[in-house]
């Protein structure tokens, strides 16, 4: 029989980074209320810890204004996972709900101080993506040895234009991490930032059409571990957006202005780059440039 330190890190153990979506602005005009979507995920990230006993779950609240840590497996025992308590559900994520209540609300009236009216309604999905890189960073310095790490997004928020270079540099640092980058939108509009993150960083990008079941669709897709993809058919990338947003305006664009210094990208032509204050000539600006192709001939490294 395997020794216990074999077992722990061997393929097929899982660290699972999920960012869950707590955007009230979102969930307040959606087709499913979000308890009917937090039972799906429970139900989820016990089906992920019962696949392994060695796997461990890492859930980041993603709200409007902030994000925070709300559930780490690691702190808690795995023992009982499958008994149920009087509300019917697992006894486990007793502290995550909790957690998870308490941040909702602070992060409710921190919205209402700082009063984002001309913001766009989308979850601060950049802070999370950081949150979780840390994470992993942490779980890389202990050793040699640890279990295959992996992030899971799970958002219905639009994506804001003003998160754009944030998000692109957690991406790329995701890349250089090989850490894969999947995610799940269950919004109206697809997210050009999650399909760019799952392309990048060779994760798995899906819209479930049905979000009546989507417990079927988050175990048969984002339940594999990384070893174990090779051996199943998982949904191909489709149609990627990868539109940039501009650094002046903050806006989706599809042909812009690109500094030839420091690659920041404008809307607008501009006599100076705001971002390394180059001046810019006719040979330091390419215009009316398409944005969307000079990302896809960039080399991905």
């Amino acid at each position: 029989m395997p020794s216990v330190a074999f077992k722990q890190y061997s393929d097929d153990v899982s660290l699972l980074v999920l960012l869950l979506d707590t955007n009230p602005l979102f969930w307040s005009n959606t087709s499913i209320t979000f308890s009917q979507f937090l039972s799906h995920v429970l139900a989820f990230l016990n089906a992920v810890l019962g696949l392994n006993q060695l796997n461990q779950v890492i859930v980041i609240a993603t709200g409007y204004s902030s994000c925070d840590y709300i559930y780490d497996s690691s702190l808690t025992s795995n023992h009982g996972n499958f008994e149920r308590s009087g509300t019917g559900m697992p006894p486990l994520f007793a502290s995550l709900l909790k957690k998870l209540e308490d941040f909702v609300t602070k992060d409710e009236e921190l919205s209402r101080e700082e009063g984002h009216e001309d913001r766009t309604p989308s979850c601060l999905l950049s802070g999370s993506l950081s949150m979780a890189l840390c994470y992993i960073q942490r779980v890389f310095r202990s050793g040699h040895l640890h279990p295959q790490p992996r992030i899971l997004c799970l958002q219905g928020s639009p994506d804001g234009p003003e998160q754009y270079v944030a998000v692109m540099n957690s991406i790329f640092s995701a890349q250089r991490l090989m850490v894969p980058i999947d995610s799940c939108y269950i919004g109206v509009q697809n997210s050009a930032f999650l399909q760019q993150a799952s392309y990048i960083t060779g994760g798995v990008h899906h819209t479930p059409k049905q979000l009546d079941g989507l417990f079927q669709y988050l175990t048969t897709i984002f339940a594999t571990d990384l070893h174990s993809r090779g051996f199943v058919q998982l949904p191909k990338p489709i149609g990627v957006d990868f539109r940039a947003s501009c650094f002046c305006h903050k806006k989706t664009i599809d042909m812009g202005y690109i500094c030839s210094v420091c690659l920041s990208i404008f809307c607008e032509h501009h006599k100076k780059c705001s971002t390394c204050g180059s001046v810019f000539g006719q040979s330091k600006l390419d215009e009316a440039s398409s944005v969307s192709d000079k990302k896809r001939k960039a080399p991905h490294t």
